[in-house]
């Protein structure tokens, strides 16, 4: 037993070296080493995201299609048609959605951005004509001003002339642009390809892959501790399971619901305003303002009041998604309060920019959920309750119990 503890403390001690070495040669030559590593490996990760995404619907297959009876075992040829089964049919709902997806919204939405640059040059005149209507009334009003923001728009439109002077030699420059866009979008397809290839083994094998991750916790960690650890994973993947695939049902009902409201109120640039509110929905607590903020603004080119409008209804439809929606689907999943939220995002972001914004809420309610583990464990050591309404008037004092009662 000894001999293996030493085994896995040589291990461990070899891994964190290999890891500060490559920190540390990241560091030198600017992050290179990093974005190879992850761009070798980002196929395998796009397929253990899906899968992750899917298990939950393969397992429902699996458990209401094909039941169990008590105390009976599955042959492993029947096992194996019935994983096979259940990934197929898990398989078929998703492309059953992308061929709605493809059939109903991706037409309309085409329509939409075609009727929005076919009408670029009224929307250009519209928001003329309300510059100059202000422009009229800040000079009977407020001559000098005027005066300063004619001068100043005058100083822009010479320096939009001039950046149109110069655009020829910038048209090669923009056509590698676009070209080095086309590759990478070429490039994610390939590498998605492979992602749903390795989500589908990953899948067929989910429980040997559980079953290696947990003889990986016993071979690396004392087996008092193993519980531990195991408690702590499964809570990582409550708090994941229960956001990412919430937030993500959550966001597509929005989309839909907008979608068909819109419909009805008959706004225009149904598709697209249904789009944006649907998938900024994602991001937590900023989403539907990024969402609304651009529909809004396409809407009150074609009218102002259909605008005002859809800004009541995006309020109603925030309402309804914060009150009844979201915790049908969320529950309290992250228990973190709103400023730890609002933190999250914002660090998330700044580091990670979109991704960082929508994965950066369970991250942070992981930390907490660990930190709060020690916190009550070290408390519990010494003594003391681990329930914080025990601390709210104890101060510096102690547990509010502990304090002496006054006569």
């Amino acid at each position: 037993m000894e001999r293996k503890s030493n085994y896995a403390s040589m291990g461990v001690t070899a891994f964190l070296t290999a890891a500060a070495i490559l920190l540390f040669y990241d560091t030198l030559f600017g992050g290179k080493a990093a974005l190879a590593l992850l761009k070798t490996v980002q196929p395998i990760l796009y397929g253990a995201f899906i899968a992750y995404l899917l298990a939950p619907m393969v397992n429902f297959f699996e458990g209401h299609l094909f039941p169990l009876r008590p105390g009976r075992t599955r042959k492993r040829a029947h096992a194996l048609f019935i994983r096979t089964a259940g990934i197929l049919l898990a398989w078929l709902v998703i492309a059953f959605l992308f061929y709605l997806l493809a059939s109903v919204l991706l037409p309309e939405l085409y329509k939409s951005v075609l009727q929005l640059i076919a009408n670029v040059d009224n929307y250009y005149q519209t928001v003329s004509g309300w510059v100059t209507s202000l422009s009229d009334h800040m000079l009977e009003t407020y001559p000098d001003l005027a005066r300063q923001v004619s001068q100043r728009l005058e100083d822009y439109f010479q320096d939009f002339d001039k950046w149109l002077t110069g655009l020829l030699p910038q048209i090669q420059t923009v056509m590698t642009t676009v070209s080095g866009g086309v590759l990478s979008l070429v490039n994610f397809v390939k590498d998605l390809l492979v992602g749903i290839i390795a989500s589908v083994y990953l899948l067929a094998t989910k429980e040997r892959c559980a079953a290696y991750g947990r003889k990986l916790v016993y071979s690396l960690f004392p087996r008092d501790r193993v519980g531990l650890v195991l408690r702590g994973v499964r809570r990582a993947d409550a708090i994941f399971s229960g956001f990412v695939r919430g937030k993500l049902l959550d966001s597509i009902i929005i989309g839909v619901l907008c979608f068909v409201c819109c419909s009805i109120l008959k706004f225009p640039y149904t598709p697209l305003v249904s789009v944006f509110v649907g998938v900024t929905n994602v991001i937590p607590f900023f989403g539907p303002f990024l969402g609304a903020i651009p529909s809004t603004f396409l809407i009150l080119l074609v009218s102002p009041r259909q605008a005002l409008y859809f800004v009541i209804f995006v309020l109603a439809l925030q309402q309804l998604d914060g009150n009844v929606i979201g915790p049908k689907i969320l529950g309290n999943t992250t228990g973190l309060s709103s400023l730890w939220v609002i933190i999250a995002i914002l660090v998330g972001g700044g580091f990670f920019g979109i991704a960082g914004m929508f994965f950066g809420v369970p991250v942070c309610a992981c930390l907490n959920s660990l930190v709060n583990f020690f916190v009550d464990a070290r408390l519990r050591e010494k003594g003391l309750p681990p329930d914080p309404g025990e601390y709210a008037a104890g101060g510096a004092h102690g547990p509010r119990r502990e304090e002496p009662k006054n006569l």
